[in-house]
């Protein structure tokens, strides 16, 4: 009967880990997550969801995070078929009543420089600061292969 509460317990927990969401202002912030990475990868990329539930536009500046030496938003673009990553210059636009999703292959929030090795279970604090709405420190969950998988559709 223990094993099987723990078991229970466990499932109610990750559920709740893999469901985390932050509001600041009119912008909600879905599940920002990363991939567990090898202990020598020197780079990592955040992945969420933002959603303009305003009236007016807002735009995502910046990103930091005392994880990595710096952070910069990302995001892949087809030069004569080939995927290039370039850093986005100037902000992502948020439209009001519209999602940006980052996510593997678009929009990403780049780590260079990290300080240790992204571990699948771990948290660490990112920081983003918007034009409008202002700055809000979020919850990155890093998760293994298989649960990131999951999120990057």
């Amino acid at each position: 009967m223990k094993r099987f509460a723990a078991a229970l317990l466990g499932l109610c927990l990750s559920g709740l880990a893999a469901a985390h969401s932050f509001q600041l202002g009119s912008i909600h912030i879905g599940h920002p997550w990363s991939r567990a990475m090898p202990a020598s990868a020197p780079t990592g990329s955040v992945y969420l969801s933002l959603e303009n539930q305003g009236k007016a536009g807002d735009k995502l500046l910046s990103a930091s995070t005392p994880r990595a030496d710096s952070a910069e938003l990302h995001t892949h673009v087809n030069d004569n078929g080939v995927m290039r990553m370039r850093k986005v210059e100037g902000g992502v636009e948020l439209a009001p009543g519209k999602t940006v999703k980052f996510m593997p292959g678009s929009y990403h929030v780049m780590l260079m420089g990290l300080k240790q090795p992204l571990k699948a279970g771990e948290h660490f604090p990112l920081t983003l600061k918007f034009e409008q709405a202002g700055s809000v420190t979020v919850e990155v969950l890093v998760q293994d292969g298989a649960a990131a998988a999951e999120h990057s559709h």
